[in-house]
């Protein structure tokens, strides 16, 4: 039935939003971008460096002063005066699953019923959603696709933003079970809290959910000739620590919980949100959890906080040595202003690298997907992007994108909208 009701959905969704933009092919020759400046991200910065890629795979990384031999048919780029980084990556999106908030046929981030784990959110990506190029013209060319709603609303995925349909996309189908861990404290209607009294049986239902998914695999490791339940299989990775479960939760007293309990059940968490990660330090180092910063473009929570705290959140988790990455908190359809909130946390007391790995390699790394992305490394996906400068600076310019090799068209509806008024400008010679 949920297989169904994807495939509907798919189909009915890009009646309301399609991308009319031609999808970029397999990349089919080399292709070297030469004496460019190179940001590794793991390795530093190569000036005048030379990086070709093959089959969508990097292939080569040389320096300026390197004796190196490209293949016969290799199309040349000349990167002089232009810089080369890995693709950005939002680590935590809806970007694909949501196209118009107010039209709920364009929505498929939230499944039907609290216990859904075994939705994956990769199947009803839309590869036509009109935010994908715009999302993709400021560099983020993949992104952690997360599902919302209930309490375990299914399985996220990472997906790169070209491809004609969702399997091409797919990086990773499952990249984790995601778990919204239930907060006691809810706001009143004053501006005040008060206790959420169904917070403790949503968690037990969850913790339920979990120990029922257990004794389900043990017994069918025992018996093959149980009868499959799919929703129980979906626990399998979890459970066996294959894959983290990466639950949702801001509140300390959430997180605190949150962390006992994934401790207590012997699976591996990743933190999504954690605005009161640094009140709970020790807590994380000790169980080594991975914390998903939701971005620095929001207002403090707390009455006594500062109001610069959001912005210093990332600078503080660099120097408490827990491993993070930063993601957006911005809504799907301004995914693309991610190399900004990590701009926002370098002007509060981050470092500059630091920063750009935060929203590259780290974020690869907490999706499980370190070894393909992240960084300019031989034998990684050639996802990558030449800009005219620094891309947590708002003047930069991406002038071209990779995306495992293909090369993507970077306009979108608005930079086509932008060219049709200016047009009109020039006509009126108000405008050269």
């Amino acid at each position: 039935m949920i297989r169904i009701l994807s495939s509907i959905t798919l189909v009915a969704t890009p009646a309301f939003a399609q991308d009319l933009t031609p999808k970029a092919g397999p990349q089919r020759a080399p292709v070297a971008i030469l004496d460019a400046t190179l940001h590794t991200i793991d390795r530093g910065v190569i000036p005048g460096g030379t990086i070709w890629f093959e089959d969508g795979v990097i292939r080569g990384i040389h320096g300026a002063s390197e004796d190196f031999a490209l293949p016969e048919d290799t199309r040349r780029i000349n990167g002089r005066g232009l810089h080369v980084y890995p693709g950005l990556i939002g680590a935590n999106t809806t970007v694909g699953l949501q196209e118009i908030s107010s039209v709920r046929a364009t929505r498929d981030e939230n499944e039907v019923g609290d216990m859904t784990p075994e939705a994956r959110a990769a199947v009803a990506v839309n590869p036509d959603s009109t935010v994908i190029p715009v999302t993709r013209q400021n560099g983020v060319l993949t992104v952690g696709v997360i599902p919302a709603g209930g309490l375990v609303p299914g399985r996220a995925a990472v997906m790169q933003l070209a491809g004609w349909t969702w399997e091409e996309m797919a990086i990773e189908q499952d990249c984790g079970l995601v778990v919204q861990w239930p907060s006691r404290s809810t706001r009143s209607r004053r501006g005040g809290r008060s206790e959420n009294d169904g917070a403790d049986e949503q968690r037990q239902q969850i913790d339920k959910a979990f120990r029922e998914a257990r004794a389900y695999l043990e017994a069918r490791a025992n018996d093959s000739n149980l009868p499959t339940d799919i929703r129980l299989e979906a626990f399998g990775p979890a459970l066996r620590g294959e894959k983290p479960v990466m639950i949702r939760a801001d509140q300390l007293e959430q997180i605190q919980s949150a962390i006992t309990w994934a401790v207590d059940l012997g699976v591996r968490p990743v933190l999504l949100g954690g605005r009161d990660a640094m009140l709970c330090l020790d807590l994380l180092r000790e169980h080594d959890v991975g914390v998903v910063i939701t971005g620095t473009h929001r207002l403090p929570k707390r009455r006594d906080a500062a109001v610069d705290e959001p912005f210093r959140v990332p600078a503080r988790l660099a120097e408490s040595g827990l491993r993070w990455c930063l993601a957006s908190s911005s809504p799907f359809y301004n995914e693309r202003n991610l190399p900004y909130h990590a701009a926002t946390a370098v002007a509060h007391g981050l470092d500059h690298d630091t920063a750009l790995r935060a929203i590259t390699l780290s974020a690869a790394e907490m999706l499980g997907v370190g070894d393909k992305l992240g960084s300019l490394t031989v034998g990684k996906l050639a996802t990558l992007m030449i800009t005219d400068g620094d891309p947590l600076e708002y003047t930069t310019r991406v002038r071209r994108a990779f995306v495992s090799g293909r090369d993507v068209d970077l306009s979108s509806k608005q930079s086509r909208l932008a060219e049709k008024y200016r047009e009109k400008y020039r006509q009126m010679g108000l405008i050269r």
